[in-house]
């Protein structure tokens, strides 16, 4: 066999490998390649108590509860098509509020309500913090002035 036929068939070999080993790194992968869960994917998909996973969605207006020990709450999160209950010790963030997007790390206990043990809340792009409402940035001086 002559040397470039050699070459050639070694590059289809390498060629072949590389395709398998991105399929399967893509098929170990496709279930943890979510960045969080939707509710509705919980209820369609299923996830096991105890398994960490994050829960996206938002708050639903009017659920948040918060316990008489003054640091648990319990409120609904959604996305739409599936409602999914939580609960969270701890303080949590300033942008977290009903109607709100958030993102929640924890598990589901048995009873099937998402124990959180960390939130994210989320913002859209039009979101200013309240120490900078009513200012705007100057293009010439590089810094933050009161609109007027």
């Amino acid at each position: 066999m002559k040397a470039k036929h050699q070459r050639l068939i070694l590059v289809i070999v390498a060629l072949a490998a590389l395709i398998g080993a991105g399929l399967l790194a893509a098929s170990a992968l496709k279930d943890e390649a979510a960045y969080f869960y939707a509710p509705n994917d919980v209820r369609t998909k299923g996830v096991e108590p105890g398994k960490a996973i994050r829960l996206g969605g938002m708050v639903v207006k009017g659920s948040i509860k918060r316990a008489s020990d003054g640091v648990t709450i319990h409120f609904d999160v959604t996305d739409g098509k599936a409602t999914v209950p939580a609960s969270f010790k701890g303080i949590t963030p300033d942008l977290f509020r009903e109607g709100s997007g958030v993102v929640a790390e924890g598990a589901f206990d048995k009873s099937g309500i998402f124990q959180a043990t960390n939130l994210l809340a989320k913002h859209d792009e039009r979101y200013m913090p309240r120490e900078l409402q009513g200012m705007k940035y100057d293009e010439k001086t590089h810094k933050m002035k009161a609109d007027r």
